[in-house]
């Protein structure tokens, strides 16, 4: 036998011992995991992000071992088991692959996302073309999905640069909030505002999500490098002019 294989039904009969004879694992539900298998994937998101292989290959278990872990209860409830999750997603990928297994032709990466959206709403599954995205998604990543759902049925500009516009658009009209607006006002233009920049990343190709973490640990390398200056110097952040915090925060720049 494959080892792979070997090692999944290993997976599977230490899951099952575990149902049966661990006290902490026999008590547990589809909702006492919940937030575990949140946790689990945004640890392994963070492994992705520091391109740590190691980490990765570590969190991977983690969350197969959910997997594994609601499939057993699913299957305790006559619902589902491991091979109704594993045969579902083979029909998936198969049907939503037509031009792989069908005769279906594309010729790019952009093809296969059009044509796996169109797929999707012919599954009856969702009735919109959003329908399919979740409601508890972060904001940011949400409007990303949001648009690029939207550009897979060819809502989308005719030429990348034509977003520019609506940025300046959206960013003048938020200034014009900001000026004379109420706080309501202010908040929803800084929304639109937001939404467009987002659409102008993805058109360029850019990650918002993997842009902004990005920008958030260079901001913190950099404040770090501040707060550690600052102690040397026997100081006090709280205490220390912008000026001289500009200073250090300019040479922080040159270890970047």
């Amino acid at each position: 036998m494959d080892k792979r294989l070997q090692e999944f039904k290993r997976l599977l009969d230490i899951m099952d011992e575990l149902r049966k004879k661990c006290p902490w694992d026999k008590i547990q539900t589809n909702q006492s995991l919940r937030t575990l298998t949140i946790e689990e994937v945004y640890e392994l998101s963070e492994a992705v992000a520091k391109e740590n292989n190691e980490e990765i290959k570590k969190e991977l278990g983690d969350i197969l071992l959910h997997i594994v872990f609601y499939a057993k209860i699913g299957e305790e409830n006559s619902s589902f088991d491991i091979g109704d999750v594993i045969s579902g997603i083979n029909e998936k990928l198969i049907f939503r692959h037509p031009h792989i297994f069908s005769d279906v032709k594309v010729q790019t990466a952009e093809d296969v996302e059009e044509n796996w959206e169109r797929l999707k709403l012919k599954e009856g599954k969702k009735k919109t073309v959003l329908g399919g995205v979740p409601d508890g998604l972060p904001a940011l990543i949400k409007a990303h999905r949001i648009q690029d759902k939207a550009r897979g049925v060819g809502f989308d500009w005719d030429e990348k640069e034509q977003v520019w516009d609506k940025v300046l658009e959206e960013y003048n009209e938020l200034m014009q909030e900001v000026k004379n607006g109420t706080q309501e006002d202010i908040e929803s233009e800084f929304g639109d505002f937001l939404f467009s920049m987002i659409n102008a990343a993805r058109l360029h190709g850019i990650n918002p999500e993997n842009a902004l973490e990005k920008t958030n640990k260079k901001f913190i390398k950099r404040f770090n490098f501040l707060e550690q200056q600052t102690i040397s110097k026997g100081k006090d952040l709280k205490d220390m002019p912008l000026k001289e915090m500009d200073a250090i925060w300019d040479e922080a720049k040159k270890w970047d």
